[in-house]
This record gives C-alpha cells, sequence and structure tokens, in this order.
C-alpha cells in the first residue's frame, strides 16, 4: 500500500511539473504577441501589406523651412508641419503609407508636390510627416512604400521613378480648334483631357524623359512663332 501511495504521488509531481512547463511556454508565447501589438515602434509586415500595394523601396528624405507657404506642384500652399509628401511622378492627391524600414515606423501621406530629384532618392516627405516617422535627425531613411488611395493603372505614369515631358502649345474646350491649330504644327498632337472643370483639347509636342530636351524643343518651336511651354503629363 505504500509503494502504492508513493507511486501515485511521483505521478502527480510529473504532471504538475508538466502542466507548468507548458503554461510557461503559454505565457512566453503571449508576452511576445504582447509586445508586438503594443510597442510603439509597428510591425512592418502588419500595417501595410493589408492596406495597399507594394510600390517602391528605396530612400526617403524630408523638406520644411525652405519651402513652407510656397505653393506645391498642385497649386496647395505646402505646410511643413502637414502631413503629405512630394513624388517624382505619383497622381496627384494618390496616398500611400511610407514604412520607415530603420525603424519600423509609418506614415500615411497624400502625394500634393513633385521630388525629390535627388537620384537616390524615391519621396520627400514634409516635415511634420518625417517626425512621425523618426527621420528628422537622420535626415533620410531607408522606407517602402505601399499604395493605398488612387490608380496607376489608368493613369499616366509610365515609371514611378522617372517623369516625363512634354510641350503644351494650346488649350481648347473646343475639338475642332483644336485640330485646325495642330495642323499648322508638324508632330504635334491633340490628347483629350477630362478634368474636374469638364474636358478639353490639348496641343502637346514630344515626350521626353530629359526636361533640357523638351526645353530646348520648346525654345525651337517658339522661334518658329509657336509659344508653350514644358509640363510634366502625370500632371495631368
Amino acid at each position: 500500500m505504500r509503494a502504492f501511495n508513493k507511486l501515485f504521488l511521483l505521478i502527480c509531481i510529473s504532471v504538475f511539473a508538466i502542466s507548468c512547463g507548458v503554461t510557461k511556454k503559454g505565457i512566453k508565447s503571449d508576452s511576445i504577441s504582447g509586445d508586438r501589438t503594443g510597442s510603439k515602434t509597428p510591425v512592418t509586415s502588419d500595417l501595410p501589406t493589408k492596406k495597399g500595394a507594394l510600390i517602391e523601396t528605396g530612400v526617403a528624405s524630408w523638406y520644411g523651412p525652405n519651402f513652407n507657404g510656397r505653393l506645391t506642384a498642385n497649386g496647395e500652399t505646402f505646410d511643413m508641419n502637414g502631413i503629405s509628401a512630394a513624388h517624382r511622378t505619383l497622381p496627384f492627391n494618390s496616398e500611400v503609407i511610407v514604412v520607415n524600414e530603420d525603424n519600423g515606423k509609418s506614415i500615411r501621406v497624400r502625394i500634393n508636390d513633385r521630388g525629390p530629384y535627388a537620384k537616390d532618392r524615391i519621396i520627400d516627405l514634409s516635415k511634420g510627416a518625417a517626425q512621425a516617422v523618426d527621420m528628422i535627425g537622420p535626415g533620410t531613411a531607408n522606407v517602402t512604400i505601399y499604395l493605398v488611395k488612387g490608380d496607376l493603372k489608368n493613369s499616366r505614369v509610365t515609371d514611378l521613378k522617372v517623369p516625363t515631358y512634354t510641350v503644351q502649345l494650346g488649350s481648347y474646350n473646343d475639338l475642332a480648334p483644336a485640330q485646325i491649330q495642330s495642323k499648322k504644327i508638324k508632330g504635334s498632337r491633340v490628347e483629350t483631357l477630362n478634368l474636374n472643370s469638364g474636358t478639353v483639347y490639348r496641343i502637346y509636342f514630344g515626350l521626353y524623359k530629359d526636361r533640357n530636351k523638351a526645353e530646348k524643343e520648346m525654345r525651337s518651336l517658339k522661334r518658329k512663332g509657336f509659344n508653350g511651354f514644358v509640363k510634366q503629363i502625370e500632371n495631368d
């Protein structure tokens, strides 16, 4: 009987020890999960991939004091303490999530300006947006960009990193006069644009990846009596 009691006691102790081990494992696992969800630094893979498509990776910079109060490329007044960004080609009013891969912090911004123009940068954040992802001090950060609002497929963007320029030689509310004028300018074309203000017909000349070449062609056309200006077609 004593032997049976000892055996029963040993079995109870073993079962208790095993259950403690499982409980500790459970607590450890839960604590990791808690760290991920409660951390001030969000996990990169959790936030953006559920909300948008990855479109670009590279280096981000920020801009502020020298441009504060000036007009952005889409005609707004730049507020350096606001949340916005400049991109070379993304359509205006597109919204992207920018993840600072150096610390995991992220911010959702709206595109309302053009830039950056340094070759190794892919996006310029306003000072306010840069502060949100802790990149004011470093000045730059390695980032991943996710598109969450906007339509690239039906946009005029052909290369996210490289803008395309043309020379605009006229804009008309009716197609006929645009076609008549275009016939006077060899090599020009008429494009139909559906804007918020209505449909317009614009006369364009050439497509250029180099703005300097577009400006050279603009000067050549001016000597022939056709006035125009260089514009980035992604801005339409």
